[in-house]
Formats: structure tokens, sequence, C-alpha cells
């Protein structure tokens, strides 16, 4: 049995989820190590559209590569921009790791071609970037996803069962919204709507539109231009466009929490009690969940991929320090 993730100490002076959440995003670039240059990699999908990952290393030197590789896959609208993808890349080259970040379609700075996006089930995406990396990287494989793409990496490692272990060695969830009915309804209440829904809309509300610009009667652009929560923007566009009959059937398919029980590969689940908009009572309770390696951590204090740690002003890194020690139990 592996030992717990070393504790991530919550800075006395930020207290509350919005806080752990906001912090780390606004200031925490500024506080933790310089960011490694990272290194763009395009790959072409079967579907006629575009992949791009950024990795730590020059690709070239990837087949020969033996170190672990340390797989990112953001959250909604993240990047390799993300502080959160900032803190991982810095901590793997501390580690003396390789780090790759797949993009989701659309998230690379340039619109994608097909007519989808991205979507927080979509483990057959996962599946094709991780047999893109395995192609390109003889190593031991470690992956991490974020939010979005923690719940992602879930689904795709809860389809691919048995087979998950040939990909990948052992993987993390952090903040990841195991309910995604739930999710949506927290995110659109209170403060929430203001601080987090008007966020994400600003940024895929238009993106959508361009799609439309490419595939005219894709959607409904003036009602998707109308949408003012999450749930209104998946029902217009996220779920017709990935084949979901509706957003409840696409929150009740794409949600990893259900299915725990049917990982076979290690798997770290991590959640705040306090996270804003994934509710502590929508959280898994700790269980056997019939015998499969799932390790849940659901720490008092962290907010939604916070966890900032240390003293004034705290630091980004105590994150990745904490999931990738939990990681490396797992190598070998």
């Amino acid at each position: 049995m592996p030992a717990r993730p070393p504790r991530i100490p919550n800075p006395p002076w930020l207290l509350g989820g919005h806080s752990q959440t906001i912090w780390p995003k606004l200031f925490a670039r500024l506080h933790h190590a310089t960011p490694p240059p990272l290194w763009r990699e395009r790959w072409d999908t079967p579907d006629g559209d575009f992949v791009d990952c950024d990795w730590l290393a020059a690709p070239t030197a990837a087949p020969l590569e033996t170190r672990p590789l340390l797989v990112l896959f953001h959250g909604l609208e993240g990047s390799s921009a993300s502080h959160y993808s900032q803190a991982f890349a810095s901590h793997a080259q501390a580690l003396g790791w390789a780090f790759a970040l797949p993009h989701f379609r659309g998230c690379s700075g340039e619109l994608n071609r097909a007519p989808r996006a991205y979507h927080s089930g979509d483990h057959a995406e996962i599946g094709w970037m991780l047999d893109q990396l395995h192609a390109r990287h003889i190593g031991p494989v470690l992956a991490v996803g974020v939010s979005l793409g923690g719940n992602a990496l879930l689904r795709w490692a809860q389809e691919a069962g048995e087979q998950a272990r040939s990909r990948v060695q052992a993987l993390a969830a952090v903040s990841a919204p195991l309910d995604l009915a739930a999710a949506s309804r927290a995110i659109h209440q209170g403060l929430n709507r203001a601080l987090y829904t008007r966020y994400f809309l600003r940024s895929m509300v238009p993106k959508a539109l361009r799609k439309l610009q490419q595939h005219p009667d894709l959607f409904d652009g003036p009602r998707l231009a109308r949408a003012r929560s999450l749930i209104e923007f998946d029902e217009v566009f996220t779920a017709p466009l990935h084949g979901f009959r509706d957003a409840a059937d696409y929150y009740a398919r794409a949600s990893a929490g259900p299915h725990l029980a049917s990982l076979r590969v290690p798997s770290l689940v991590l959640n705040a009690r306090n996270d804003p908009f994934v509710p502590f009572h929508s959280l898994p309770h700790p269980q056997p969940f019939g015998g499969a390696p799932v390790t849940l951590w659901q720490p008092r204090h962290g907010g939604h991929v916070g966890f900032p740690s240390g003293r004034w002003p705290a630091s980004a890194l105590g994150l990745p320090l904490s999931v990738c020690a939990w990681l490396e139990q797992h190598l070998g």
C-alpha cells in the first residue's frame, strides 16, 4: 500500500476556498521558480484536425528517453501557460523528469479545425494522446489531470481497464468534478456565478462562435450567445457536438465518480473539501472500491486547483511536490 501524499500546509493567512483558488492563479507565477521553456510539437489527428503538445525537452530526444515522463492534462480553458501547468513543469524539471502537456482542441492559442471541441468525458481523446506519447517515449509514464482534465483522465482509465497499465504506471486527478451535474449547479450559484461562470464563458462563448463561422449551422448561435451558465453552454454546444443527447445526458455519462471501482491502475483522487464549485457532498466517500487501487485524498483546504503553501506570499509548488511524491512510489 503506497504512503499517503505529503501534506500541503495551507498558509494560515489565506482562508476560505475562494481565496485559496484565486490567489495561486493571480500571484503564484511571480513566486515559484521561473518556468522552464517548453517546445511545441503539432500532432495531426485522424479526423483532419491537430493537437499541440508542449514538451519540457525537445521531442527529438524522446525516442531515446528513459527518464520518467510526467504528462499533464489541463483543465477547462487551460493551457501550458496556466499557473498549475507551470508549477508541474518546474517541479518535473527539478526531479529530472521529462514533461509533456498535450492541449485539448482549441486550447493552444489557435482554433482547431474540426466541428468539435473538448469535454470532461473526452476519454477517447485522452487515449489517443497517450498513444502518441507512448510512441515517442520509452520510459515510464505518469499522468496528472487537473479539474476537467482529471475527470477525463479517470474516464479514460475506467474505459481502458487493465489496458491502462500499458500506457501509464499511475495517475492523479486534481480537483476533478466527479459529479458533473453537481459541479455545474454549484458554479452557477451565489458568488460562484460572478467569479467563475463569467470568467469561463468570457472565453468559451467567443471561441464557440468562431467555430460556428468555420462550420455554419453547427449549433444555434443566437441561443449560445445568450448563455449565462455552463449548463446552458453545454446544452447548446458541448453536448450535441460530442454525441450527447443533452446536458443532462452528458453529465451522467461523462462523470467519473460513479465508476471509480473500475479503475485498474493506481489512481490518486485529490479534492479539497472547500472547493468552491466541486461540492463536498458530491465527492465519493472513503471505501475499498471493490479492491480498485484508488487513493482518495480530501484535505480540508486547497480550494479549486489552488493548494497554496508556505510563507507569504505562498508558493504553487506544494501541489506538484505532493502529487509527484505519491506518483513516484509507483515507478520501477
